[in-house]
């Protein structure tokens, strides 16, 4: 496929996965991963795991590091280019038409409705999301507790997310590091 044709085809995927989806990033990731998994084959499933990890370790919003990140993997700058700029397009049109007229008509009671039949199908995109992905974790004891232990910090002590971010990692870290000297003991004990 012509470069040309991978950017409009980046462009017009990320302009619906930003039009069609309400709730911010994390609402998308189920969008994100049927599109560019399923879809149109870009990335598997454990990619898409991979890209919501890094996406959501650096600064920026989790929709737009990734219509970055696939749009560079699929066609260079130009790529992600397309892909960021489809992925934010509808936002900021949307943004700015409502905040010519959202004080005018924050009084109106249908239109409170209306976002808080939005804000409900947010959680189901985000639970969906979850399901699909969580397919691709393993399924070990430290993964299990890791992901319980994230979820009541954040849920009920209110501990920042990014804390836990960084906690996962360095936690990943060392016991990886622990595998790896266990493994080095039992190889290296054998052979003295």
């Amino acid at each position: 496929m012509k470069k040309s044709a991978q950017c409009l085809t980046l462009f017009l995927t990320f302009l619906k996965i930003g039009a069609f989806t309400f709730g911010g990033g994390y609402a998308m990731i189920s969008l994100i991963q049927r599109e560019t998994a399923e879809t149109h084959h870009w990335m598997t499933d454990r990619d898409v795991v991979d890209m919501i990890a890094i996406a959501q370790s650096v600064p920026g919003a989790i929709a737009v590091n990734s219509a970055t990140f696939v749009g560079y993997r699929v066609a260079g700058f130009w790529g992600a280019l397309c892909a960021t700029l489809g992925v934010v397009l509808p936002s900021f049109v949307i943004i700015s038409i409502i905040s010519v007229f959202i004080m005018q008509y924050r009084q109106i009671e249908w239109l409170a409705w209306i976002f808080d039949g939005i804000r409900a199908g947010v959680i189901v995109l985000v639970l969906d999301a979850v399901l699909k992905l969580k397919k691709t974790n393993d399924k070990s004891l430290f993964n299990l507790l890791v992901m319980l232990l994230a979820f009541f910090g954040a849920s009920f002590i209110k501990v920042d997310v990014v804390l836990f971010v960084i906690l996962a990692a360095i936690v990943g870290i060392v016991r990886q590091l622990i595998l790896i000297r266990k493994t080095e003991y039992k190889g290296g004990s054998g052979n003295d």
